[in-house]
């Protein structure tokens, strides 16, 4: 596993009013003439209290409140701009819900595809036209799975924070969920 850390902490302003609605956008190149295709896929795992997986988001879905939503979905990183994108409206979310932990996995269709195999990809995370963060997939080499930032709402507050968390994994779509919440 690999790990990496930067920046500070963002909470929503000096009144701590909470993040709002965050942004996440993945995208990726197409992998070459006769590979197969790269298909990243965004996933979102929300948490209660008691640190259990309270739902996940993740390939096309969206939660069971409508806070968060996959907007956008590729299975090639065809097209220019974003490939993907969630939306997470923090404003919205019921507070038995404490921390949100989203990561970024590789499907393995057709063998292993690391990280360092797919090409220009990125993740960021926006708030409205500000930049939280932005990180550059292939830092994490052979990798296959990532947690690409964490939310969580300090307790008893009613605002929200944004952690820079990337750290990768070596886990595919089917196992990753049960791992990427050990941020």
């Amino acid at each position: 596993m690999s790990e990496s850390s930067s920046g500070t902490d963002v909470s929503g302003s000096g009144l701590n009013k909470g993040l709002g609605t965050v942004e996440v956008r993945l995208r990726w190149d197409p992998s070459p003439m006769g590979e197969a295709d790269n298909d990243l896929d965004l996933v979102a795992a929300v948490y209660d209290a008691d640190g259990g997986t309270a739902y996940l988001v993740h390939f096309d879905s969206r939660s069971p409140d409508g806070t968060i939503t996959l907007t956008r979905d590729s299975h090639t990183g065809q097209g220019f701009g974003t490939d993907e994108a969630m939306k997470l409206e923090f404003d919205r979310m019921a507070e038995a819900y404490t921390r949100v932990v989203v990561g970024v996995v590789i499907q393995q269709n057709d063998g292993r595809k690391p990280f360092s195999a797919v090409q220009n990809a990125e993740v960021a995370i926006f708030r409205g036209y500000d930049e939280l963060a932005v990180h550059d997939l292939g830092t994490l080499g052979g990798n296959t799975a990532a947690t690409v930032a964490e939310f969580v709402r300090p307790g008893g507050e009613s605002g929200w924070e944004f952690r820079h968390r990337l750290r990768g994994f070596d886990a595919g779509p089917d196992d990753f969920p049960g791992v990427m919440g050990k941020v």
